[in-house]
């Protein structure tokens, strides 16, 4: 018997941006991966692609095929399914709770914060713009507070679990090994270039670390590989389309 605890934590932490939780409830309830991704609205691709980043997520399989049967099989939650499913479900009453406390004026506060833990230096705010097909991905437009634009590519099936529509608020996300500072602007199919002022710099004589302010108001902390940028100075940070991620909010 596996006696491992659950990482319960780690594997609801995406019911509130994405239908990864919602994929799973539909199989506990009609028994069928493609019927579940077909009433959460996403590919039979988009739905296996569910089922396995919860799976990589727990650290166990969460569903399991049902072989044979008069309808020729289908699919079951595992023991630890059934687990994560009744967690999440508790989770969800709790917040309702906490969403009520909040509209009836018993909280502080009527913003709900959104909390993510991750290695990524660079998070903005932003709202989704167009959503157009690109070279089998799809490309996201994403609209900072100074109607200024960064794009991200994505996979079709990720737009489909996140939910993404025009106007929907997220955040944008990238490593802070991933913008390269540079003294001159180059227009490179596939990656963003923004300008701003050097706020911060390394001493290191040229490969350190720089904060960039952005026209938005926004910080961006990258890396210059051949020059060392002095502060106050005007620069330009570029970022891979490929590079940039995005979390739902809600």
């Amino acid at each position: 018997m596996n006696t491992k605890r659950l990482p319960l934590a780690d594997v609801l932490g995406h019911e509130a941006s994405d239908k990864r939780i919602d994929i799973l409830r539909r199989i506990a309830q009609v028994g069928s991966i493609s019927e579940a991704a077909r009433g959460a609205g996403v590919s039979y691709k988009a739905g296996w692609q569910a089922l396995e980043t919860l799976a990589n997520l727990a650290g166990t399989p969460l569903v399991e095929k049902v072989v044979g049967g008069s309808g020729g099989g289908g699919a079951l939650l595992t023991d630890a399914g059934q687990k994560v499913l009744l967690a999440a479900e508790a989770m969800a009453k709790a917040r309702r709770q906490v969403l009520q406390r909040i509209d009836s004026g018993d909280l502080a506060t009527g913003r709900a914060a959104f909390a993510l833990r991750t290695s990524m230096r660079n998070q903005f705010p932003c709202t989704v713009g167009a959503i157009k097909p690109h070279m089998g991905q799809v490309r996201v437009q994403l609209l900072l507070a100074d109607g200024s634009a960064i794009h991200s590519r994505i996979t079709r099936e990720s737009v489909q679990l996140l939910g993404l529509c025009k106007g929907l608020d997220v955040l944008a996300l990238c490593k802070a090994t991933a913008v390269h500072i540079d003294s001159t602007e180059s227009d490179v199919d596939g990656k963003n270039t923004l300008t701003g002022v050097v706020t911060r710099a390394t001493r290191s004589a040229k490969g350190g670390e720089v904060s960039v302010r952005l026209p938005a108001g926004l910080q961006l902390v990258g890396f210059a590989s051949d020059i060392s940028p002095k502060v106050g100075q005007s620069t330009f940070a570029q970022i891979d389309e490929a590079g940039i991620v995005i979390a739902a909010l809600n």
